[in-house]
């Protein structure tokens, strides 16, 4: 569970960073393809902050 967990968070790491990085060019990658359904945009953007937080305690901690 753990491993799979660790797989997802990093995904959604990766896509808050593509998203960060389009922003800068003028594009909102998740409103996008998200736009049309803002709840679930908003869940996206939740977590993306929270796998952040999670991969970044996973780093500090040495897991």
């Amino acid at each position: 569970m753990k491993t799979d967990l660790n797989t997802i968070t990093m995904w959604l790491v990766v896509i808050g960073a593509l998203n960060w990085g389009t922003t800068e060019l003028g594009y909102d990658l998740v409103a996008m393809l998200l736009g049309s359904v803002p709840m679930l945009a908003s869940l996206v953007y939740y977590l993306v902050g929270l796998s952040g937080l999670y991969v970044g305690y996973n780093m500090v901690s040495g897991k």
